[in-house]
């Protein structure tokens, strides 16, 4: 009769485990220091946050006229947005920005009482392809929803005309979001300023993602928070049908 044959010692079991613990600790020191490194070496900082400075701004310009008239936006607008993400237990910051943005800006003596601009959401890129890839399919369907739009609801009154170039004018703007098909009525803080030339114009709107039925950007690896930032840096330029006076440059104090 065949003898059962003896198990395997103990020691051989043990070592076996400590083998299979250690190769699960290797791994995850690998994926967390190499998300570590992608992100502090290797992966682009996000864009910095839209601002009404310009590099190399010294001069002020002393503007003359009135701001009335038919403005269009310009070359150099921005449209984009800006979410924070988890990447395998790592902080990071997402942002994506196109330049593909159309629009117009009525002002009657102090008060806009028009505005409206349209970003094409297809042509919104960041620094990874394929967080573009979710972002044009599964999160904002582009092809079924190709614009983003924003329509001023109500005038806004944006004071007395401003002495120099750099004086911010900063006000709430009330108007309709329209995402993903979906529309929103929401106040826009934003920053301009004019130089006699064209209006540029700054702000942020905080997104939350359900209120669009946007479905969470979060995927396998990355996690979103339930909202994002939409960001605007707009130029707008006299309509060809509308003219203005030649600005004065003056002295920086």
């Amino acid at each position: 009769m065949t003898e059962p044959e003896a198990p395997a010692p103990q020691p051989r079991r043990r070592r076996l485990l400590f083998v299979l613990l250690g190769a699960v600790v290797v791994l995850a020191i690998l994926v967390v220091g190499g998300t570590a490194v992608y992100i502090n070496f290797i992966k682009k900082d996000a864009p910095e946050e839209f601002s009404l400075a310009q590099p190399g701004e010294n001069a002020s310009v002393a503007p003359a006229g009135s701001l009335s008239g038919s403005w269009t936006i310009a070359g150099g607008s921005k449209v984009g947005y800006r979410v924070k993400e988890v990447l395998f237990g790592q902080d990071t910051t997402a942002a994506g920005r196109t330049k593909k943005v159309t629009g117009s800006l009525t002002i009657a003596g102090s008060v806009a009482t028009k505005a409206s601009f349209t970003a094409q959401m297809a042509s919104v890129t960041s620094d990874e392809s394929r967080r573009d890839n979710q972002f044009r399919g599964r999160i904002m369907d582009t092809d079924t929803y190709p614009t983003a739009t924003f329509t001023l609801a109500e005038p806004v009154d944006i004071g007395t005309v401003p002495t120099d170039s750099k004086t911010t004018r900063t006000v709430s703007a009330k108007g309709d979001l329209v995402l993903r098909g979906q529309t929103k009525r929401v106040t826009m803080t934003l920053q301009s300023r004019w130089d006699g030339t064209s209006i540029r114009t700054v702000g942020q709107l905080p997104v939350v993602f359900a209120d669009y039925g946007i479905p969470n950007p979060s995927f396998p690896g990355i996690s979103t928070e339930d909202h994002g930032i939409m960001e605007v840096s707009l130029i707008f330029n006299r309509s060809s049908s509308t003219t203005a006076p030649t600005p004065t440059p003056v002295a920086s104090p």
